[in-house]
């Protein structure tokens, strides 16, 4: 499974941009795919996730700000993010995680880099 990212940049507090990750490979019909990002010095968190059957999860920082989307037949994941702050400056990862037993099957994107100036 390969992944790749797109739509990153510089965007000032207030702005608003859109993520995208393609995704490729062999895929399972089931799995569960995410947006994570990591700021300077910090630790990689969930920012938001989708899983078959149209389950989605937002971490409470981004909760009315960010919206999650997902193409099932494109293998498309989108991340809109709008009211964009500061402090959502990080590389924001595509994510992926699939499989028939344990441990599932995790794929990570190289990385798109956010950066939000005032």
């Amino acid at each position: 499974v390969q992944l790749v990212e797109s739509g990153g940049g510089l965007v000032q507090v207030g702005g608003s941009l859109t993520l995208s990750c393609q995704a490729s490979g062999y895929i399972l019909n089931y799995y569960s795919m995410g947006w994570y990002r990591q700021g300077p010095g910090a630790q990689r968190d969930m920012v938001a996730t989708w899983r078959t059957g149209g389950v989605s999860v937002y971490a409470d920082s981004v909760k009315g700000r960010f919206t999650i989307s997902h193409d099932i037949a494109q293998k498309t994941l989108s991340l809109q993010m709008s009211s964009l702050k500061a402090e959502d400056t990080a590389v924001y990862y595509c994510w992926l995680q699939q499989g028939h037993i344990l441990p599932l099957e995790e794929y990570w994107g190289q990385g798109a880099q956010v950066t939000v100036s005032s």
